[in-house]
């Protein structure tokens, strides 16, 4: 099934985006995130930051995201959102990119700084789980 953004009510996951960053664990970095994205059933899912005494071992929003995602019944993600702590728009890292890649796949539509873009088109000929079973 390929998603289309006419299927999203973008603001309703801006605002969802924006609650969960209001939630992040960000004392060392002082980078507070917020992500949420629309399954394909319907449901909305979020998470936020939270970072670690240990730098390194800090989670995405992401992170959060997909454990939420996993948590509530799997399923595949659709439509997605992230925002910095002004609420604005970001594009998730190289790593997150590839865990929205194994829950949402390449046909996945994200709102970036540039405009509503596929996760294809942000992370063109990625490594995902098909590649597992050649």
């Amino acid at each position: 099934m390929t998603s289309s953004l006419s299927d999203a009510d973008w603001e309703s996951l801006r605002v969802t985006a924006r609650d969960a960053m209001s939630r992040a664990y960000a004392p060392y970095s002082g980078y507070p995130v917020g992500a949420a994205a629309r399954v394909d059933d319907g449901r909305v899912v979020s998470g936020c930051n939270v970072e670690n005494a240990s730098f390194g071992l800090g989670l995405c929003a992401e992170c959060g995201l997909v454990s939420a995602l996993q948590a509530t019944g799997g399923g595949r993600l659709t439509h997605f959102v992230c925002v910095d702590g002004r609420g604005e728009s970001l594009v998730p890292c190289g790593r997150c990119r590839q865990l929205l890649y194994e829950f949402g796949g390449p046909e996945l539509v994200l709102e970036t700084p540039a405009g509503f873009l596929t996760l294809a088109e942000m992370l063109p000929q990625a490594f995902g789980p098909d590649h597992l079973s050649k």
